[in-house]
């Protein structure tokens, strides 16, 4: 699903895909500086209850680190491409363990080939349990649960750096600067002495909600019985989020998602004026798929209505 024409004019197009990299470089200093105050505030406090609130928000901020991550894989950071490489990957890609060029090369064919047999965002996923709609009640709540002990995060890890491993064309001089990155991180740790806070500040909160966020919004993208795919127009969803939500399933703008697939040339930043642009067009307010909630909408439409149509099959309502 490459940018498309006739919902937006050419002329606000290219007015909203004008770069200003000072947004995207106060995004990554914000959402660093978000990370470190939650560790900050948790040593200091020295309270297991801080710490047990650092890791949503320690989780989310990761989160919006992938999200600027997609940016960065459409160039939408700088002009000169190599150094918005070195950037994206010392700041954003390395820390999550992933590279811009790996997901560049995934995710740029997950937008030519939107929901089908060549997409390999949806090859990978139809099929799956975590992924087939409707969905068996007591799968779903194990699964949840699962993110919040590692169990569904550790599958989704597999998957995820199996793909990584496929798509890295990255040339061995990126390579040892990126083995490079992880022993300098490594000896930092063993020389402060700082590895259980490594664990309990990255390790915990990566290895459950980081990967929480990213399945719900995974689905919330291209799954559920109502994504009927047989348009541009309803083969994903736009969510629109509740105020907290921002903070954890959508970060820097991810929930307009529809909105990205029709001009993937936006920057985050610029989405919510896109978005105000397209709803000015007939077809796309009567035709995209515009969902309230994450936590409401999104989950009504995936689990809640299979359930309610498996009580009725069943005789139970």
């Amino acid at each position: 699903m490459g940018q498309q024409s006739g919902y937006v004019s050419s002329a606000e197009v290219k007015r909203l895909s004008r770069l200003a990299p000072w947004r995207t470089a106060a995004a990554i200093v914000v959402d660093w500086a978000i990370i470190a105050a939650a560790i900050g505030l948790s040593e200091w406090t020295d309270s297991w209850l801080v710490w047990l609130a650092a890791v949503p928000v320690i989780a989310g901020r990761m989160h919006a680190l992938a999200a600027l991550m997609h940016d960065f894989a459409h160039y939408r950071f700088i002009a000169e491409k190599k150094l918005s490489d070195a950037v994206g990957n010392l700041v954003l890609a390395w820390p999550i363990g992933t590279t811009v060029a790996g997901y560049r090369r995934n995710h740029l064919a997950h937008h030519n080939y939107t929901n089908t047999g060549r997409d390999p965002d949806w090859v990978v996923k139809l099929g799956t349990r975590e992924f087939s709609f409707p969905q068996e009640m007591r799968f779903a709540l194990l699964n949840f649960l699962g993110y919040f002990v590692g169990v569904s995060s550790l599958r989704d890890m597999r998957t995820a750096f199996q793909r990584m491993r496929d798509d890295d064309v990255s040339p061995w001089r990126q390579k040892l600067a990126r083995l490079g990155f992880y022993g300098a991180i490594a000896a930092a740790l063993t020389v402060t002495g700082t590895w259980a806070e490594f664990a309990l500040y990255w390790a915990v909160p990566y290895v459950t909600l980081f990967f929480l966020f990213l399945y719900v919004r995974s689905v919330a993208e291209h799954f559920g019985e109502t994504m009927e795919a047989t348009s541009e127009l309803n083969g994903t969803r736009t969510v629109l989020p509740h105020f907290w939500e921002r903070w954890f399933f959508c970060p820097r703008n991810l929930n307009y998602h529809l909105d990205h697939h029709l001009y993937p040339s936006v920057p985050f930043y610029n989405l919510p004026a896109l978005h105000e642009a397209l709803k000015r067009n007939r077809a796309y307010a009567g035709e995209g798929h515009l969902t309230r909630g994450y936590a409401t909408g999104l989950f009504k439409e995936v689990w809640l209505d299979g359930w309610k149509k498996a009580a009725v099959g069943a005789g139970v309502a």
